[in-house]
């Protein structure tokens, strides 16, 4: 396991959890703060989605972070934005070329669909998404779509999506500084079909800085 220095987080350090692999995680990150994301082992999906600590109605959307960017891909530099187009979140670094926010999260009905009726019983990102959301009283109509970090969704030209291998390595991270006062959910994704994880979900550490 790789050991990431943080001499370099702006502020004290306020949180540090190493999230198990397959598993949910939430925290609520204040305006100024930062999360900083660690990929511990490498090539691992973390399938985030964040809402406004004050009103949860306000949540990420990732048809305006698209539209006002034009681009699919989010990169440093990219402010992620709200259904009522406020930010939210800002990439302020990261360790990888770019994160994924169209490839969505895997599900019981997507892995049947896509592996076969034997993976219907397997965890998804779409129960650790219900089961940190229901804590705090939110449901399945409250989940929208979310962003992939460190996932690879390349976009052909013909307009199909592939999952290939993550770009990431042991110890890479990325960055978001809270623009507003937000409660992060990420599902530490639980994906074994597909090379997002590289067929072997791993731990991730989420360290909280300000």
């Amino acid at each position: 396991m790789t050991h990431t220095p943080l001499s370099d987080l702006p502020g004290g350090i306020l949180h540090d959890e190493v999230v198990p692999a397959r598993a949910p995680w939430t925290h609520r990150v204040n305006t100024g703060e930062t999360l900083r994301i660690i990929d511990l082992e490498g090539n691992q999906a973390v399938d985030f989605l964040m809402y406004s600590a004050a009103d949860d109605a306000e949540r990420y959307s990732a048809q305006d972070t698209i539209a006002a960017q034009r681009n699919i891909f989010l990169r440093e530099g990219t402010v992620l934005l709200s259904n009522e187009g406020r930010p939210m979140m800002t990439i302020t670094g990261t360790s990888v070329a770019y994160h994924d926010t169209i490839g969505g999260a895997c599900s019981c009905e997507s892995n049947t669909l896509r592996y076969g009726h034997h993976t219907k019983a397997q965890h998804s990102c779409v129960d650790n998404f219900l089961d940190a959301n229901v804590r705090a009283g939110r449901g399945k109509r409250d989940m929208v779509s979310n962003i992939n970090f460190f996932m690879n969704v390349p976009v052909e030209p013909d307009g199909t999506l592939g999952i290939v291998d993550g770009i990431s390595a042991p110890g890479l991270t990325v960055d978001v500084r809270a623009e507003m006062d937000v409660i992060v959910v990420v599902s530490n994704c639980p994906q074994i079909n597909n090379p997002c994880n590289g067929f072997n979900p791993t731990p991730v550490r989420m360290v909280v800085s300000g």
